[in-house]
């Protein structure tokens, strides 16, 4: 399959508003957003069997969207959780994205699950993280019908996705009593520390989320939950963030060290955002794919032997 090049006109718009990324956030995640589709949407498509809106609960967020690559058999499975700031979001946030991640994984021979959540004001935490636990669990069960591994579940998330992910993989009262049930955990420009500071434009909606309670805060931040027994985690984000966002994500790697006793990999994305960072999955510029399907490839041995190196 040949995959689009980012265009030079979108490289230009990327290296035109990161410098200013924080001076209007919304506006240039939707920037990123509409440009990346468009360049998505001309590509020609992998072929892929994709099963839509498969319930893992009751409320209409609460569904998965299973990308199942030719002739799956026992794949390793990646299980995608978005951003949105807590009070927004989708599963498909256009019909490009973020579908273009699951269509990376699944060309490289994993199995791709893109799943929706509840959302704030209306579900506050830790309904975000209740969710993870119940698709993993949706994942352990049917994965084996849909060409997967039940053994072999990674979560990768981005942003407020990584949020609930993270209190997931880390927070053991989350778990279920055989553990959380996934190999490894991929965070994107995670917001691992829930924070209302005033120098935080996102802080409106954090608090529509956690509240303001300084304990609910410091115990729905993923960063506070690291241990030695943690689950394998690699971290990434981008040259221009939404604020703190990377500095919250070095916080995890610099815990993970000290608990772990070898710090885990991570990659600063020169040149991206926080939005390209996800949107560029599938693009020819996949330094980020091929490093992740090599930390998969390293945690998940033998599931994942043959199902990536043919293709990375």
């Amino acid at each position: 399959m040949d995959v689009p090049a980012i265009p030079v006109s979108l490289r230009a718009l990327m290296s035109s508003v990161g410098p200013r990324w924080r001076e209007d956030i919304q506006g240039h995640v939707r920037q990123m957003i509409d440009a990346f589709s468009v360049v998505h949407a001309a590509a020609s498509e992998h072929a892929l069997a994709v099963e839509r809106d498969l319930p893992y609960g009751a409320h209409p967020k609460q569904r998965i969207d299973v990308y199942r690559p030719d002739r799956a058999f026992a794949a390793p499975v990646v299980l995608f959780v978005h951003g949105g700031a807590f009070v927004e979001g989708d599963r498909n946030r256009t019909p490009q994205i973020y579908s273009n991640v699951m269509r990376y994984f699944a060309r490289h021979g994993l199995l791709g699950l893109n799943m929706g959540y509840r959302l704030a004001p209306e579900f506050r935490y830790p309904s975000g993280s209740e969710d993870v636990a119940a698709a993993v669990a949706w994942a352990r069960t049917n994965a084996r019908q849909y060409g997967g591994d039940p053994d072999a579940i990674v979560l990768i998330a981005h942003s407020a996705g990584a949020a609930h992910a993270g209190c997931y993989a880390y927070d053991r009262r989350l778990h279920p009593p055989d553990g959380p049930g996934i190999r490894a955990l991929v965070v994107l420009s995670g917001r691992v520390r829930a924070d209302l500071r005033p120098d935080n434009p996102n802080a409106s909606r954090i608090r529509a989320y956690y509240g303001d309670d300084p304990v609910v805060l410091e115990k729905g931040s993923a960063v506070n939950h690291v241990g030695p027994d943690s689950v394998a985690t690699m971290v990434a984000f981008g040259e221009y963030e939404n604020p703190l966002i990377d500095v919250y994500c070095t916080e995890l790697v610099h815990r993970l060290a000290l608990a772990r006793g070898v710090a885990p990999p991570v990659i600063r994305l020169d040149g991206h955002n926080h939005t390209s960072v996800i949107a560029h999955f599938n693009t020819a510029d996949d330094a980020l794919g091929r490093m992740i399907l090599r930390f998969l490839q390293s945690c998940l041995q033998p599931s994942v032997t043959g199902a990536t190196t043919a293709n990375t």
